[in-house]
């Protein structure tokens, strides 16, 4: 999708961080853009402040983990701006704390917002897009805790931003033949608040029982990216139509060697006794 001046974007999560960041460039590229957010008053102090850079906002208090609430959000957006082209999935929360720490109600909530939130916001407006025939493209927040893993008490957290990795990749192929494009946006660290997440938490999930991870603190956020900063590079990728948008390329490093570890174990896995001994297709025996 290369000509964003004119279009209507969509974006979750919008009252700070990088939602806000995203609307700001957004905004910025002569997009009308609808705010969504669970919080009124930062949402509605966010979009104030951008009208008073002129730019065209509205916004929908949206609690992404109910559906009802995402499609009744995507009806005035379309109320609001009559079409909608860019989707930002965005809004994300945080929960830590070991396997054996961490409640149903932990992983129902962090399940609810991280990835249930990103395929509500796909289901209402994908066919919205299609119908509309102008192109489109949906920009699901992931983050590089959804392609490395593997850090110890952040169990919800990753699992769902693996899944929202998954999901992008079949929504891109999908795209293809709807006409529309989609990008996984996979940061590193940027200064956000998503540590304060909690006191937004609905009740019906209950209070918080583990506590957020500590091995990344608040100051190490602070420390982070400028939020104006991603999206800027978010909308730059939308243009460019990347199915992976980065924040860090320093983690390059990491992924190889994570891919160096899988591929290490399908060597594994060929010369098995298991697979060797069955004849099963694949297996090399060993010299």
């Amino acid at each position: 999708m290369m000509d964003t001046n004119g279009k209507v974007a969509f974006v979750t999560g919008a009252a700070s961080g990088i939602g806000l960041g995203m609307t700001r460039a957004f905004a910025r590229a002569g997009m009308q853009v609808m705010m969504a957010d669970i919080e009124r008053a930062p949402l509605t102090a966010a979009a104030e402040g951008l009208r008073g850079e002129g730019a065209h906002v509205e916004t929908v208090v949206c609690d992404v983990s109910e559906r009802a609430s995402v499609r009744a959000a995507a009806t005035a957006t379309l109320d609001a701006f009559g079409k909608v082209h860019v989707v930002c999935n965005n809004a994300g929360v945080t929960s830590g704390g070991l396997i054996e720490d961490c409640t149903e109600d932990d992983w129902n909530w962090v399940i609810g917002v991280n990835f249930l939130g990103v395929l509500h916001g796909c289901e209402a407006f994908v066919p919205h897009i299609k119908r509309h025939g102008e192109g489109g493209h949906i920009v699901n927040t992931s983050s590089m805790a959804g392609l490395l893993g593997g850090m110890p008490a952040w169990g919800p957290y990753n699992s769902t931003k693996f899944a929202v990795v998954g999901l992008t990749e079949v929504l891109r192929q999908e795209g293809r033949e709807g006409g529309f494009g989609a990008s996984v946006l996979c940061p590193g660290g940027v200064n956000t608040q998503i540590f304060e997440a909690p006191r937004n938490r609905p009740a019906r999930f209950g209070p918080q029982a583990s506590v957020v991870a500590d091995n990344i603190s608040v100051d190490d956020l602070k420390k982070g990216l400028d939020p104006d900063i991603v999206g800027r590079l978010v909308l730059e990728a939308i243009h460019a139509n990347r199915l992976y948008i980065f924040t860090d390329p320093r983690f390059r490093s990491m992924v190889e060697r994570r891919h160096e570890k899988i591929l290490a174990d399908f060597e594994w896995a060929a010369q098995s006794a298991a697979l060797v001994e069955s004849g099963a297709p694949g297996s090399v025996r060993p010299a």
